[in-house]
């Protein structure tokens, strides 16, 4: 609909080696592209759309990244469950300029999610730059870095024959979902456990445990879709989470698409000025008149706006029909019985799937970049390193929102590139680590600890990328010359469209 600022095919753009223009300097600087999964097709798209020349290595033998399902989990790759549904709707999660097939439903499945991913990159000429079957070992910095920018990249192909380039660029598009986090150390008793463990990222479908006592740990999304499924098929499942989650369906107001509702610069615009203490209220008195969180054992310990919510349809559902317990934090493992914090003891547990997120790791990087050495990687904008200089290499895709992750991530390349080429520039890096540590410290004081270093609030960030390449709307101009877009944009869902305008 119009309303939500969708574009007409017919004004989708077009991108070729032929329609891309020289960079700043005049000179065609060739970027190393690294995975093809959404973020990397849409990097090699942004780099020909600013005359660069990229190339795109990519560890498998298609694209897609973490939504090409496969059977078995491979190391080092992102792994999703045969049944995912992704919780964002189709028009806030699509490329600015590449609209979903209208046929296509408001919530997909992975299959369906990799459907568009091939079509985008067939209508943009993607494939060509893609080298298929080949895994980047190595990036370090030519010894004329300070001069040149330059990065040697060595990379080995499926038959095991090494090769290195040379790039004026780099574009780090790997993901933060393919190393499982598992700390057993957190769970005493867990050698004596009798039963099989293990991370849901091995998780593909419950078929296995039909029949069986099985557990998970862990109240995430993907933990809470596990546990759903799960207790289709099991005898008995439990869902065990130290603190609680703020449950919500995908469908919100009048049947409406929950991000299309949630999603608006008016709606962030009064998060953002009233107090919080009354957001919080507001929100969660709605949320507990669909059903008493406390009352199902789901009452999350933090506020609403401190912890993102967990998107689920079915699980007070599952709750009421007794097919799916909840239960505390896990206080030790006792052969087959597990003790939870309350002193409760569930016996003859079969199986447990650890749902304790991921931990993020680029072992091709040098170590130089993470800065004090084996800390987290502090990135200005959650994109480039501060100390780099000149800023020729940038980390897309590292941060969590409370909403569509690929127009953020396409608004992160349309800047990168446009630094590569020339035709922007960035703050020195005192002035990046001051911001790295304001922006640190408030998302502190907003979100738990534990998502505080790679959270960003959605409209502000993108806003805030945007005003960089000159794509952010201005409510002003807009509401003057077209007040009926212009209120669109205000009151509207903040579609990808918007950075279009």
């Amino acid at each position: 609909p119009s309303v939500y600022l969708r574009p007409r095919p017919a004004l989708v753009s077009s991108c070729s080696p032929a329609s891309a223009q020289p960079a700043a300097d005049g000179m065609v600087r060739r970027v190393a592209v690294i995975g093809a999964g959404p973020s990397g097709l849409v990097s090699i798209k942004s780099c020909l759309e600013e005359g660069l020349e990229p190339v795109c290595f990519e560890s498998s033998d298609a694209i897609g990244g973490m939504w090409r399902f496969k059977e078995k989990p491979e190391p080092g790759r992102a792994s999703i469950y045969r049944s995912l549904v992704v919780n964002t709707s189709k028009e806030m999660m699509c490329f600015s300029d590449f609209p979903f097939p209208a046929h296509f439903p408001n919530y997909m499945q992975s299959s369906r999610l990799l459907e568009y991913y091939c079509l985008y990159a067939e209508h943009f000429q993607l494939l060509p730059h893609i080298r298929f079957q080949t895994t980047v070992l190595s990036v370090k910095q030519r010894p004329d870095f300070s001069r040149s920018g330059q990065w040697e990249v060595l990379t080995v192909d499926r038959e095991g024959q090494e090769e290195s380039f040379v790039f004026d660029g780099v574009l780090v598009c790997t993901g933060h979902y393919t190393q499982p986090a598992l700390p057993l150390g957190d769970f005493p008793g867990i050698a004596t456990f009798e039963g099989q463990h293990f991370h849901g990222w091995e998780y593909k479908d419950p078929d296995k445990f039909r029949g069986k006592r099985v557990m998970v740990v862990g109240m995430g999304n993907s933990g809470g879709d596990i546990a759903v499924e799960m207790s289709r098929v099991a005898e008995q499942t439990f869902l065990s989470t130290r603190k609680g989650a703020w449950v919500v369906s995908r469908a919100s107001d009048r049947g409406m698409p929950l991000d299309m509702t949630k999603i608006s610069r008016i709606v962030g615009f009064l998060t953002e000025w009233l107090p919080a203490c009354l957001v919080n209220w507001l929100w969660e008195r709605t949320l507990n008149q669909k059903y008493d969180h406390s009352m199902y054992g789901l009452q999350s310990q933090q506020r609403v706006l401190k912890q993102r919510p967990l998107i689920n349809d079915d699980l007070p559902c599952r709750i009421l029909l007794g097919a799916l317990v909840m239960k505390p934090h896990v206080r030790e493992f006792r052969g087959s019985s597990v003790v939870f914090e309350d002193g409760t003891v569930e016996d003859g547990i079969d199986a447990v799937v650890f749902c304790t997120g991921y931990k993020y790791s680029f072992p091709f990087l040098p170590a130089s970049l993470f800065a004090p050495p084996g800390q987290q990687l502090a990135l200005y904008k959650h994109l480039f390193p501060p100390a780099l200089q000149p800023p020729t290499l940038a980390v897309v895709g590292l941060f969590q929102a409370s909403g569509p992750i690929m127009p953020i991530a396409e608004m992160q390349v349309r800047w990168a590139t446009r630094v590569i080429a020339g035709l922007n520039k960035l703050p020195t890096e005192e002035t990046m680590l001051k911001d790295i540590e304001c922006e640190t410290k408030r998302m502190e004081r907003r979100y738990t600890a534990k998502l505080a270093p790679l959270q960003v609030d959605y409209i502000p960030y993108l806003d805030s990328l945007a005003a960089q390449i000159g794509a952010r709307p201005s409510l002003m101009g807009l509401l003057l010359r077209d007040p009926r877009l212009g209120l669109s944009v205000l009151l509207g869902p903040c579609t990808p469209y918007q950075y279009r305008l």
